[in-house]
């Protein structure tokens, strides 16, 4: 689950996802994979695996990759034994070659679980946006450094629950799209309070702070039954623009990774 997917320079596409062996003694570890967009061919053994650090020996989740001249840096989250949950970082000329750095974005007494990061460039600047978990619901948090690695500072939330719809209990942090023509995209997942997860979208100002225009259904809407695990789930992880295009990488019930293309420009609600 969790496919995060980047384009190469020679064209192809790469990408990092969190595998869940049988075993079931973590929630899973972060694995590389390449392909042409569609198909993807796994590469022997983990890119990043728990442990022995307390930081994620529970586990390794959700993969998110900043480029850099040196090679790549991937925010990942890290679950510790009691599975509590926040977020880390590795380094490295590539994904075969990581290394952890420790935490990125620590979780704290009132915001729990930080996971989930969408990071990108602004201005002179980095953001950072979040999932995180206040009084039992996902909400999205904000965050600005002056280098992808931080220290961050933490912003207002850029995003509300809406009361009555399909996102009106939690909310959790998806692609983002920096740069389309008409403002910041970012593909955001939402959820009722029975954790039916559908896939919205919602287009911000040029500084991620406030909300100019947001879908009023969804894009992609939950499976119409339960999955194997007794979910009902669609969630975003990533999506890569290609030419008039927008390809969207998300988990169908947690177990099966998918593709959706959208035509550009992208429509209004």
């Amino acid at each position: 689950m969790s496919p995060y997917v980047w384009r190469e320079a020679d064209g192809t596409f790469s990408m990092l996802l969190r595998v869940v062996d049988d075993r079931g003694d973590s929630t899973g570890s972060l694995w590389f994979a390449r392909g042409d967009g569609l198909e993807f061919v796994p590469h022997h053994g983990p890119a990043v695996k728990p442990g022995p650090e307390p930081e994620d020996v529970g586990g390794c989740e959700d993969p998110t990759v900043v480029a850099r001249d040196d090679g790549i840096l991937v925010y990942y989250t890290g679950v510790m034994a009691d599975g509590t949950a926040q977020l880390l970082y590795a380094v490295g000329p590539d994904a075969h070659s990581l290394g952890k750095r420790g935490v990125a974005h620590a979780s704290t007494a009132a915001d729990h679980n930080t996971k989930e990061a969408a990071i990108e460039r602004l201005n002179d600047g980095w953001i950072l946006l979040f999932e995180y978990s206040r009084d039992g619901r996902s909400q999205i948090g904000r965050a600005e450094a002056e280098s992808p690695a931080g220290p961050w500072t933490e912003q207002e939330n850029p995003i509300r629950r809406r009361k009555g719809q399909w996102d009106s209990w939690h909310l959790s942090t998806g692609p983002l799209l920096i740069d389309e023509p008409e403002g910041p995209v970012m593909f955001y997942n939402g959820a009722t309070p029975d954790a039916v997860w559908s896939i919205g979208w919602v287009r911000f100002d040029a500084t991620c702070r406030h909300v100019v225009e947001r879908s009023i259904d969804p894009l992609i809407a939950a499976p119409a039954a339960s999955g194997a695990a007794g979910r009902r789930i669609s969630f975003a992880a990533s999506a890569v623009r290609v030419e008039d295009r927008i390809f969207l990488y998300y988990t169908h019930d947690d177990r099966n990774l998918m593709r959706a293309t959208l035509v550009c420009p992208f429509s209004k609600p």
